[in-house]
């Protein structure tokens, strides 16, 4: 990727077998979409996948042979940026500076955030499924330049 060229990452999570139309239509333009798990349903990667390329990690909901051939982590490099994926934060099994990533991307709480620890940029999208509790319903987004990435939450008016 030249270093002159932005490119958005599209951020979703715990969609437990709902794809909104509200989602689809904010996803749309993103060159990459990361799914950080509990898919529930095949059907929301092929929804997905009529937008972007979509690497996908699984979560604890994410159950049956469709599931299996989907890693537990993964990691994605995006020119110098490298994010690494696993669907619950504290089952993290590296140091993320020392291994050298940027970003860490986890669902799993349901619970939007973006926060830097160490040099790294944590980020959950929240949940863009169905309602949990009074949580928002979520997704969220990498812009990418370079070496330099910003992520943001964009709640979804539903």
């Amino acid at each position: 990727m030249p270093a002159t060229q932005t490119i958005r990452v599209g951020l979703i999570s715990d969609t437990h077998g709902l794809v909104r139309e509200e989602a689809v239509a904010a996803l749309k333009g993103c060159q990459h979409i990361l799914h950080a798990g509990d898919i529930d349903e095949p059907d929301v990667l092929v929804k997905l996948r009529k937008l972007a390329p979509v690497t996908v990690v699984r979560g604890n909901n994410d159950r049956g042979a469709w599931a299996e051939a989907i890693p537990v982590y993964d990691v994605v490099e995006f020119g110098a940026v490298s994010v690494y994926l696993r669907h619950d934060e504290s089952e993290l099994d590296v140091d993320p500076r020392a291994a050298g990533f940027q970003v860490m991307l986890f669902g799993h709480s349901h619970k939007p955030r973006v926060e830097t620890r160490g040099g790294v940029l944590f980020v959950n999208p929240g949940s863009a499924g169905p309602r949990r509790f009074k949580l928002p319903v979520a997704f969220g987004e990498l812009m990418i330049s370079g070496d330099r990435v910003d992520a943001r939450i964009i709640t979804l008016a539903v």
